[in-house]
């Protein structure tokens, strides 16, 4: 049971990140025909495409991608559904909730730590690929995804001894967000 409840999270981890990927890339307008662009639209087509045909059009179009978030949200149902049906009662999922959660506690949840635990991958991405390949159409790129959440903290605090600490600070209030959400 344990075994097919990991496979669950696994599965749909890696479905929601990249759904909440693809509406940050689209967000920030970043081009999608370069990796992780690529890979982040072959996972999700299936659904965000659909999606956006019954959305109406103004949302569409708008600045953020609707279709995408809507996919993330539907995908984390699905998963809290399968886990709920799994395991019956969602006690040792939430801690401190117990009998009285519900599914859609579960699926915000999880939707909110996938969210954390995909910009914590990006900015351990930027940070390495920045030691190793400063220059890259890559880094630039992931650089230009992890901005968002960079830039506020620069603001705050300054480069120590010519080293750049935001990073750290942010990856910390990250991981801080993924341990309260259990």
């Amino acid at each position: 049971m344990r075994v097919l409840v990991f496979l669950i999270e696994t599965v749909f981890q890696w479905l929601v990140g990249a759904a909440l990927l693809r509406a940050w890339m689209n967000g920030l307008r970043v081009n999608m025909r370069v990796q992780p662009g690529l890979f982040v639209m072959a996972l999700t087509d299936w659904i965000v495409k659909p999606l956006r045909r019954w959305l109406p059009q103004p949302l569409v179009k708008a600045r953020l991608d609707w279709g995408s978030l809507l996919a993330a949200v539907l995908l984390a149902i699905v998963c809290a559904l399968a886990l709920r049906a799994l395991s019956g009662s969602l006690s040792g999922m939430l801690p401190g909730i117990g009998w009285a959660a519900s599914w859609p506690a579960l699926a915000l949840v999880f939707l909110l730590r996938t969210g954390l635990q995909m910009l914590s991958l990006l900015l351990l991405g930027a940070v390495l690929v920045s030691w190793l390949q400063p220059g890259s159409s890559f880094y630039a790129m992931l650089a230009r995804l992890v901005a968002p959440l960079l830039d506020p903290v620069r603001r705050v605090v300054p480069p120590l001894g010519g080293i750049d600490l935001s990073p750290v600070i942010v990856l910390l209030l990250l991981q801080m967000g993924v341990m309260l959400l259990g």
